[in-house]
């Protein structure tokens, strides 16, 4: 065998190792004894360790020298295998084992602190889990800026420098328009009780409405919604709310957004470093379309609307242009996944800023809750009444994921990109989604998107789909003509 072909043997035996830990983070999060916590952290740690030894086994540096590849797929994996094998080598084993073991551990916490309203019950183990972050992101940052370090993880090439550059063009218009649509009258929220059992079945519908195939994948319930997995075994969970269904359903169309990303991608690539999404900022792309441009469209609306009439009965909404402005209602509310598309990226700055403080040690746990209220009141014009609507309704810093957050405004921005070329592409986009027919959206996003997996970088696959580079302007203009035209401001 070539030098290629031993490493891509080796790392097809890591992939597959990565996936059963993967999978063991699934159950924790939807299935697992309550009881379990403790044994589960350590089982983690030790997959941890397991999979940090061979991803900076001394051969991989070898191979890498010596590898030729054949074609280009082959270039594109030996190119993030240079790149995670040199970041990896980095990161001593018993530092990768406590992050493992600390993540496990702080889910649990979180949830149980969340439920109970009760941060300073969370604040030790978000402070530990701050400790371990900052100690990673040194041993990676050559001197450089550690949040950039921990970036790179979720959006590779992509800088807090640049993120500040972005939002800060973003913010006035945003600003601008939330004021505008504020000042118009809002249609009334839903107004009754929709049965778990009736959500949940019109969401298993959505779900397949949208191209998710649930004979590789499947739907379950979690405190915090999201997907797992990858090629023929992609897991999504939802939620559901007894006054709220669209919570249930626009979570489970994002989530779909993101499993039909990674079932797309081609069966060849599997267990090779090119067989899931290339970044978050590119996979939030994939859900945040799925669930706004098309699941919250007048056209898909239209058909909604009598699913759930179907499902449900006379829940007083009169009409379909009645039922669009419900669910495309604007305000400012607190939790992030729930929020509408005017106020989403706000709730996103807000975390961004955050944690580039914590991370650059200009802010503490101990000061976080406050720091949060003041600008959450700054920025939405209301305070938080409880913890769980505001610093602890996220999951994601129980977990370690520092840097996560501003891809999801990523996405948005692809996501508009894509959306401006794809109405172009699908003459008969609206006409297709008032029947519930997204084939000729979700098809065309996997031909020119979702199938080549990590074959190119991030900024690289947004514009190979859209023939140009990625910026604002796209998404700014879909929510002005939207929103404006829904509010007639």
């Amino acid at each position: 065998m070539t030098a290629f072909e031993d490493l891509m043997a080796f790392e097809r035996t890591t992939q597959a190792l990565a996936s059963v830990a993967g999978r063991t983070g699934w159950d924790q999060e939807t299935v697992m004894p309550e009881g379990a916590a403790a044994l589960r952290s350590e089982e983690m740690a030790a997959m941890e360790a397991v999979l940090h030894a061979r991803r900076t086994d001394g051969r991989i540096g070898e191979w890498l020298e010596k590898a030729e590849a054949p074609d280009e797929a082959g270039e594109a994996a030996l190119r993030h295998l240079k790149r995670s094998f040199a970041r990896n080598t980095k990161v001593p084993e018993r530092l990768a084992t406590d992050i493992a073991r600390q993540t496990s551990a702080g889910q649990g916490i979180w949830a149980k602190a969340r439920a109970e309203n009760d941060f300073a019950s969370f604040a030790p183990t978000l402070t530990r889990m701050i400790e371990l972050k900052r100690e990673e992101a040194a041993c990676l940052a050559n001197g450089g800026d550690l949040y950039d370090a921990l970036l790179e993880d979720y959006e590779p090439g992509m800088t807090g420098a640049e993120l500040q550059s972005l939002f800060d063009r973003m913010r006035p218009r945003l600003v601008d328009l939330r004021r505008r649509v504020l000042e118009a009258d809002a249609p009334a929220p839903l107004d009754r009780e929709f049965d778990e059992a009736g959500q949940m079945a019109l969401s298993s519908k959505l779900a397949q409405v949208f191209g998710y195939d649930l004979t590789r994948g499947r739907i379950d319930k979690a405190v915090h919604p999201f997907s797992s997995g990858s090629g023929t075994d992609v897991r999504i969970t939802t939620r559901t709310a007894p006054r709220d269904p669209f919570n249930c359903f626009y979570s489970t169309i994002h989530e779909v957004g993101h499993a039909c990303y990674e079932q797309g991608i081609r069966d060849d690539y599997a267990l090779t470093p090119l067989g899931a999404g290339v970044s978050m900022g590119v996979h939030e792309s994939q859900s945040r379309i799925y669930e706004n441009q098309l699941g919250r469209s007048r056209a898909f609306t239209g058909w909604l609307y009598g699913q759930m009439r179907d499902q449900f009965g006379d829940f007083g909404v009169a009409d379909e242009d009645g039922f669009y402005k419900v669910v495309n209602r604007v305000g400012s509310g607190y939790i992030r996944t729930e929020a509408d598309e005017v106020h989403y990226n706000l709730h996103v700055m807000l975390r961004f800023d955050l944690e580039r403080q914590l991370i650059a040690g200009q802010l503490e746990v101990a000061d976080l809750e406050d720091a949060w209220n003041a600008r959450f009141e700054a920025d939405f014009g209301i305070a938080v009444d409880k913890p769980a609507n505001g610093v602890l309704q996220d999951v994601h810093w129980s977990f370690g994921l520092f840097g996560y957050f501003p891809t999801y405004s990523l996405g948005n921005v692809y996501a508009g990109c894509l959306y401006q070329t794809l109405r172009d592409a699908v003459p008969a986009l609206d006409s297709d989604l008032a029947r519930g027919d997204t084939s000729g959206a979700t098809t065309w996003l996997r031909d020119n998107l979702q199938q080549f997996g990590g074959l190119r970088e991030p900024s690289d696959t947004i514009e190979h789909a859209c023939g140009f580079a990625p910026f604002e302007g796209p998404l700014l203009d879909y929510l002005e003509t939207k929103f404006t035209a829904l509010y007639e401001v």
